[in-house]
């Protein structure tokens, strides 16, 4: 199972929110693309990158920070937020991106993450994001009334390469994942899923490893703050 540290991008500092609240923010590193040199060399193979700014803007609004990181890393990064249309994919993947996560537009617009997964195979992943079940857009600003295990399903035959399933209500609150609905979710389509939200113990990553349905775990908070050790978790989640 791959461990991605997250480093999530508010104003070009590295920060964490608590479940998605952007004024409950706590500043990590003002330089994330030091944040993101120190997890590659730490042994971290990939690195999950958001724009939360973005997100809520709806395009791209801490470029300047991503593209630095980009510079920094040689492992691959993903990056979800506020990518809404073929011209940004298009824009984020030329600049080194090895995958971009659509999360809004999965909802308000599959034909452009269907569109997306012809043109640029197997780089397009989808971010599900939900409180008890359904989906929430636009930044986790906005409720809908669809099913998380429905819209995975939905995109089983558009060759979508992973799914990043969140528990909104986990997320930042370093109580755990919400693995019984992760789970689920990965148990009701053939699309590889990666747990977010709420991961924050070494506990949680050897519980998700346990399922073996689970292709990997995010995690943020838990990485800055200590409570999980990045060397000992990359260990255990490597077999070694």
């Amino acid at each position: 199972m791959i461990l991605y540290p997250a480093i999530d991008l508010k104003d070009g500092q590295a920060v964490r929110l608590l479940k998605g609240d952007m004024e409950k923010v706590t500043v990590f590193n003002d330089d994330p693309a030091a944040q993101a040199g120190a997890f590659e060399d730490a042994g971290c193979d990939w690195v999950h990158l958001v724009d939360l700014n973005g997100a809520f803007a709806g395009a791209p609004v801490n470029a300047a920070a991503v593209e630095a990181i980009l510079a920094r890393l040689s492992v691959p990064a993903q990056l979800g937020g506020g990518i809404r249309d073929m011209a940004t994919i298009d824009a984020w993947l030329s600049k080194g991106l090895s995958r971009v996560i659509l999360g809004t537009v999965a909802v308000e617009n599959p034909d452009l993450v269907r569109e997306a997964c012809k043109a640029f195979p197997g780089q397009i992943a989808v971010g599900i994001d939900a409180r008890g079940g359904f989906v929430a857009t636009k930044g986790w600003a906005e409720e809908t009334t669809v099913q998380a295990v429905d819209l995975a399903r939905s995109y089983e035959d558009a060759g979508v390469c992973a799914i990043i399933y969140t528990d909104i209500n986990r997320d930042g609150a370093m109580q755990g994942p919400n693995i019984e609905a992760t789970v689920e979710l990965a148990q009701a389509c053939s699309i590889p899923v990666i747990a977010s939200g709420g991961v924050s113990s070494m506990a949680d990553l050897a519980a998700l490893k346990a399922t073996k349905v689970i292709e990997g775990a995010i995690s943020g908070r838990a990485l800055y703050d200590g409570a999980i050790d990045l060397g000992a978790a990359l260990n255990m989640l490597k077999g070694a």
